[in-house]
């Protein structure tokens, strides 16, 4: 049965992880914590990397729903003088407000993934497919068994799921 790594086990982990991410020297470490020097390095190359990836990922996660807030923000702002503007018979900025909005609602759509303005590709339909197939075809026109299989091959691939 492994044995339990004693770094993690011990009261202070919260502050011997910090003084390892702060690259203290081990001896120090070990000396300040009771701990020993072999258990601090295996620790800090078994456990330490997971520690900070979970942190580092909670930050990211921190960080995206303070943005998400600001946009939301941004948006509820620029409402509010949409309104104000078409109150007050101002056209201009009302219109300037509409386009601040639907900027705003499509960048919360992008960061909710409703919509991916990512380009798409159907390699199916460009000119070098086309070409590299026609190729292919041509060199096994001598072999009809080989040219009938990749032909119903490549026809299973072209067909949509």
């Amino acid at each position: 049965m492994p044995r339990t790594c004693t770094v993690c086990r011990h009261p202070d982990r919260p502050a011997v992880d910090q003084a390892l991410v702060n690259h203290k020297p081990f001896r120090t470490i070990a000396d300040r914590f009771s701990l020993s020097k072999t258990a601090l390095i295996r620790h800090h190359d078994d456990h330490l990397p997971e520690t900070l990836t979970k942190a580092q990922a909670a930050r990211e996660a921190g960080q995206a729903d303070d943005l998400l807030e600001q946009v939301r923000a941004l948006r509820s702002k620029s409402l509010s003088i949409l309104l104000a503007a078409e109150k007050a018979g101002d056209l201009k900025t009302a219109l300037t407000g509409v386009r601040t909005a639907l900027a705003c609602l499509e960048l919360l759509a992008e960061m909710s993934q409703a919509i991916d303005r990512r380009p798409v590709i159907n390699i199916l339909a460009s000119m070098e497919w086309l070409s590299v197939r026609a190729i292919v075809l041509d060199v096994l026109s001598d072999d009809p068994g080989r040219r009938l299989a990749l032909v119903e091959r490549l026809a299973a691939l072209e067909t949509p799921a």
